[in-house]
């Protein structure tokens, strides 16, 4: 991370220096709040460490004009202060402060700060990708407007539900999370399927349609290599397991591996019904957009044999909240 440290006094600035590099970050050194605010606007730190106390500008000013001025690439700002009554912390915080650290600093402490930090930042940064990621691929298709963001408030609202519901252990807060982010992957491997197939007008040929159904394998390659880089990241799992097994139906007929029941992922499971219903409802230029009733209605018909009952019910129990999805992302 580049990381701007802000504090008058040279030996508590010096120390700052020292330790922030010997974490391994980029260090952009101020001796008051005026000089930081100009090199935050000069080099866009992703961290800012300040002291609170300072002549011309003090860090509370600073802090609220880079809330101020930062737009959308946030910037977390940590504070180092003796300043210890309730008030205080609560101006820090409505300013804008994302922590606090007293001084003299512990550097054990610090380091912990500074990669809370980091993660909140890296949480960004991973969201953008991956949704610019699932935007290139729909890109290819001019066709589908808002379904990226309709596809994972619908997989969202089917995963609260059924934690409630179901109580299934696997549906915890990070699974629904995950799930958020990375259900608009599904369809991640079109980017690899030839024009002639993923823009054709109209119904595909069974030649044509072999090759579309390639698109599953190609997205779960595409995530696996990711994957064997960092084998931890839960969030890279759950997208690679959604691009394979997202066509996949619960009554074994799917594709690619006609798996059956739970053997499918339930995330896989989830993002299925969330997909369907979505292109029911969706015009295409081959087809109308069906009623919500209609649609509801083939998904019954589903049950059990292309969707997990489970999950159907889960639809059932929150077709009002699907409805309200599709009205607000509705096409223009």
């Amino acid at each position: 991370m580049k990381v701007l440290i802000t504090d008058d006094e040279l030996v508590s600035r010096k120390k700052l220096e020292k330790h922030v590099t010997s974490l391994g970050h980029q260090v952009i050194v101020a001796t008051n709040g005026k000089e930081a605010l100009s090199l935050w606007t000069k080099h866009r730190p992703d961290l800012v460490i300040t002291d609170w106390v300072m002549p011309e500008m003090n860090g509370i000013e600073l802090v609220r004009e880079i809330k101020r001025l930062q737009g959308s690439n946030y910037c977390y700002v940590i504070m180092i202060t003796s300043q210890s009554e309730t008030q205080d912390l609560v101006t820090g915080i409505e300013a804008g402060a994302d922590d606090f650290i007293a001084k003299p600093f512990i550097k054990e402490e610090l380091t912990v700060r500074i990669k809370a930090g980091e993660r909140i930042i890296n949480f960004e940064s991973r969201d953008i990708v991956i949704f610019s990621m699932a935007c290139l691929a729909e890109a290819r298709d001019s066709d589908t407007g808002n379904h990226l963001e309709r596809i994972r408030y619908y997989s969202k609202i089917l995963a609260e539900d059924l934690a409630r519901e179901e109580k299934l252990e696997q549906l915890t807060p990070i699974f629904i999370d995950n799930i958020f982010l990375t259900s608009p992957l599904h369809d991640i491997g079109k980017i690899g399927i030839p024009d002639f197939v993923l823009l054709k007008p109209g119904q595909l040929d069974d030649k044509e349609y072999k090759i579309m159904q390639k698109h599953t394998s190609i997205g779960y390659e595409a995530l696996n290599t990711a994957i064997h880089k960092y084998p931890n990241a839960e969030y890279l799992i759950m997208s690679a397991e959604i691009a394979f097994y997202h066509h996949e139906k619960y009554d074994g007929s799917g594709y690619p591996n006609h798996l059956k029941g739970e053997d499918i992922p339930l995330s896989a499971r989830i993002v299925a019904l969330a997909d369907v219903y979505d292109a029911l409802v969706s015009r295409r230029v081959y087809k109308s957009a069906m009623p919500h009733d209609t649609a509801k209605s083939i998904i019954i018909s589903e049950r059990g044999r292309h969707f997990d009952p489970r999950i159907v019910d889960a639809f059932l129990r929150c077709e009002e909240q699907f409805i309200e999805i599709l009205e607000k992302y509705c096409e223009v």
